[in-house]
């Protein structure tokens, strides 16, 4: 609970806060606790644009955001913090530039670092709640401890296409994030958005209500997410709701909890395997990549070369290297008898990751003579060729 006894509110935050202060939900004593309140945010992309946006308008008084990005082109579909002034810029410095004109009387705090397990708990114990605006499985795991071991309350959202999530997990009143999601999915198997796209309104929707969880705990409002799962279809907008259980067998919030302190979140989520088969991989990595120079000179040498583009059919209608044969990814495994054994083969993808992934399963089918685009299509319009269009 959140006490508000020594925050006063001056004339001219009154003023600005008046249509909260007339709302009896909310009132003098609630926009008093908005000031007095401190919340740390996880990102300033996508998620992170509108609850911070919105959260500063509100009157919370310490809004911390923990982020190491900079502003990209691609990112101004749907990163309303961000302008196109700003490309190429800290996220961070936009964020706080922004928000700021948004609200003078807001405390900003930034951490222009990227969250690991050595720094989360101390970043975290100074805040009221924390509110997760990543993209990945390894922080939204070390996110949801760190609340758990710190007893703070995690308001969660994430976003994929048309399709949004959104709940608040506090393990003192309900379940956590890893009752709902025990074990993360493979690598590779859930796209991430720069590989499946995401509705630039959707963050939006699911960022705002965020927002509005986030206000709710802060006042003692209301009923809060905690324990309910609200799922978001924008194709056919509709809001659907689960109910989720705390699982007593929960390895960091049920009854005999096993994780006691922060974990290699990485290694959990499979995409790492310690520091030997690191130094491995790396190895493996680079005796299968190929830069996007070597590869004009290899095609160059060998005119019959096969480079096979394994990224989705929409974004091969974007753009494409003349001279590629399309396979998508998904669909490599069954059209392995359009491929020969005995031919020297480069695939590649957007930037390296799902080429990888295409060159493992032509491997484990017996493919020999295997090359991957370091960098994808991106490092080509790069290097080589600047009228492929990037995005």
């Amino acid at each position: 609970m959140i006490m508000a006894d020594s925050v006063d509110l001056t004339q001219k935050e009154i003023q600005r806060y008046s249509r909260h202060l007339i709302m009896p939900e909310v009132g003098l004593e609630g926009q008093k606790k908005l000031k007095a309140a401190k919340i740390l945010c996880i990102g300033a992309g996508g998620l992170g644009s509108p609850l911070t946006m919105y959260l500063a308008a509100a009157g919370v008084g310490t809004l911390g955001i923990v982020e190491f990005d900079v502003v990209d082109f691609s990112n101004l579909q749907r990163q309303i913090l961000h302008d196109s002034d700003r490309v190429g810029t800290p996220k961070l410095k936009s964020a706080m530039d922004r928000l700021k004109s948004i609200n003078p009387e807001v405390k900003l705090t930034g951490y222009e670092t990227r969250l690991t397990s050595e720094n989360a708990l101390d970043i975290f114990k100074n805040y009221d709640m924390i509110i997760d605006g990543t993209d990945n499985f390894p922080t939204r795991y070390l996110v949801n401890d760190a609340c758990v071991l710190l007893k703070k309350p995690n308001v969660y959202g994430s976003i994929f296409r048309f399709e949004g999530q959104a709940s608040v997990f506090d393990a003192e009143k309900g379940p956590c994030y890893r009752c709902l999601y025990p074990e993360p999915p493979p690598p590779g198997l859930v796209p991430s958005c720069a590989e499946g796209g995401v509705l630039g309104i959707l963050p939006g929707i699911i960022g705002t209500i965020q927002a509005t969880e986030a206000i709710k705990i802060i006042i003692g409002k209301g009923e809060t997410l905690v324990g309910r799962l609200l799922l978001f279809n924008a194709l056919k907008m509709q809001f659907r709701e689960m109910k989720l259980h705390k699982d007593d067998h929960c390895p960091i919030c049920g009854k005999h909890p096993t994780i006691t302190k922060l974990i290699d979140y990485e290694a959990f989520c499979g995409l790492t395997r310690g520091e030997t088969s690191q130094v491995e991989e790396k190895k493996m990595d680079a005796s299968v990549e190929i830069t996007a120079t070597e590869l004009q000179e290899l095609w160059k040498k060998n005119p019959k070369l096969k480079v096979v583009d394994v990224r989705n059919p929409e974004e091969y209608e974007i753009c494409r290297i003349e001279g590629t044969t399309f396979i998508p990814l998904s669909e490599i495994g069954s059209r392995l008898g359009e491929l020969n054994k005995n031919d020297q083969i480069v695939l590649h993808c957007h930037h390296g990751m799902r080429s990888m992934r295409a060159l493992e399963i032509l491997k484990n089918a017996g493919f020999q003579n295997l090359k991957s685009l370091s960098g994808g299509i991106d490092a080509w319009s790069v290097e080589i060729d600047p009228s492929v269009p990037r995005y």
